[in-house]
């Protein structure tokens, strides 16, 4: 995603709570229509694409691709439909008729369970077997773990999202810093050293604030860093079974104390500008340290930041140092609609988009984001700026996750935050009793969506 695009995500990547309701499907909500794959490809089609890139780099960057495709198959015209949400996508697809759209992209990697189990999207492997693509060797697992669920690939990586850490090399400079920290010790270390207060005792800047509510602080970002598994292979959440779930916990509850407590650090966050405008925190030197995506860089430079910036992964348990370099991945992904008549047309731009080395790389450059294919990653035609290659090393870092899918969408992910909330206000008195009540309730809710 362009920098514009996460807070998007921020809002919808995590929705999955009535989604009957809300005109998203469950399992066993929606009949998906019936389309076919015994189209000519090489006839003269019209397709219609639906995407969610709204501001006008992006839109740029999708019809330049678009015009590249036309180019190269001139017997297929595309009509593209951007700033389209989840909501609209599915409705339309469970409405079916001309109006609904052939190729669809979405950036909620947290729905891929339910576009697959659904059927609201075809399956894919059959596509790529009959054209020759090799996925395992085309993209990397991870990505290929966040577009298929139980078996079904119906979705493929459009490019990628990984998340590290930026940090102001002036105050790490005048803190007498040499790096960015490499495990959760040192970056509660440093970020003491970063915290400077004014003369009344307020902030003047945190080292690092782990604030759950802080813009792209959301606590699965952050719990990536440990390796968790939030299912047993029998799909039941094991999140009190697994240890690392409570050094997560008192890790960040170490670093919120250390800096001052949970109290003074929300009194701070809530005064921060917009994420996404000049007013951004870390922009503002607020915060010496940020979790952020790939695309903060293009932001910064464009805001001219008034200070020496890098980027370097996250840290990571001091019991894991082998795995530094890694991090949270996620990023949009594309796929056919199961109504669609012209299948077998479809294909030939979802390929297009997603698996042509040139194609992948012009768009990545072009929106300042992660490449979501192994030739890509490498290709020698990327964006050379070294806070962006950053990023790439994170993405091709055999540690770095993403998120499972689940029949629900992203619920878990959700019931994960909200409990998150409480914990790092003080309102979990008892850990143990909460995560087994966070596991029953991730089962619970599970169970619910295949009824």
């Amino acid at each position: 995603m362009p920098y514009a695009s996460p807070r998007i995500r921020l809002s919808v990547a995590l929705a999955g709570a009535g989604l009957c309701v809300s005109g998203l499907f469950v399992s066993g909500c929606a009949t998906p229509g019936t389309g076919s794959a015994r189209d000519d490809p090489t006839k003269p089609v019209t397709l219609t694409f639906w995407h969610g890139w709204s501001q006008p780099g992006e839109v740029k960057a999708i019809d330049d691709s678009i015009a590249r495709f036309e180019k190269l198959h001139p017997n297929i015209t595309v009509r593209a439909i951007g700033n389209v949400t989840d909501e609209t996508v599915n409705q339309a697809l469970r409405a079916g008729g001309d109006q609904a759209p052939d190729v669809v992209s979405s950036f909620t990697t947290g729905n891929v369970g339910q576009y697959c189990s659904s059927g609201m999207w075809a399956d894919l492997d059959p596509f790529l077997r009959k054209t020759g693509v090799a996925k395992d060797k085309v993209f990397p697992k991870a990505f290929l773990d966040y577009t298929s669920y139980q078996g079904k690939q119906c979705a493929l990586p459009l490019l990628a999202d990984a998340y590290g850490l930026y940090y102001n090399k002036d105050a790490f400079k005048k803190a007498g810093i040499a790096r960015p920290p490499r495990t959760m010790s040192e970056l509660k270390r440093d970020a003491v050293k970063l915290t400077e207060r004014a003369g009344d005792g307020e902030y003047k800047r945190v080292g690092f604030m782990p604030n759950f509510r802080l813009y792209q602080n959301s606590p699965d970002r952050m719990f990536a860093q440990w390796g968790p598994a939030y299912f047993d292979r029998h799909g039941k959440a094991r999140l009190t079974r697994d240890p690392r779930t409570r050094e997560f916990f008192a890790t960040t509850r170490a670093l919120v104390e250390a800096q001052g407590g949970y109290r003074a650090l929300e009194r701070f966050r809530t005064r921060f500008g917009d994420e996404m405008s000049s007013q951004n925190a870390f922009l503002k030197q607020k915060l010496a340290m940020h979790l952020d995506g790939e695309w903060r860089g293009l932001m910064l430079k464009e805001h001219k930041a008034g200070f020496r910036w890098g980027t370097a992964p996250m840290p990571v348990p001091d019991d894991q140092a082998d795995t530094y370099g890694r991090g949270y991945l996620t990023g949009t992904v594309a796929g056919i609609a199961h109504s669609s008549r012209h299948q077998n047309a479809a294909w030939e731009l979802v390929r297009f988009l997603t698996v042509d080395t040139d194609q992948v790389v012009r768009f990545a450059n072009a929106i300042h984001n992660v490449p979501s294919t192994k030739a890509a990653l490498n290709s020698p035609e990327l964006d050379t700026d070294p806070a962006f290659r950053t990023f790439l090393d994170i993405a091709r870092n055999p540690h770095s996750a993403a998120l499972p899918p689940s029949d629900n969408g992203g619920q878990y992910v959700t019931a994960l935050q909200d409990f998150s909330y409480k914990v790092e206000a003080g309102k979990v008195p008892d850990l143990d009793r909460g995560l087994r009540g966070l596991d029953a309730q991730i089962d619970a809710d599970n169970l619910q969506s295949q009824n």
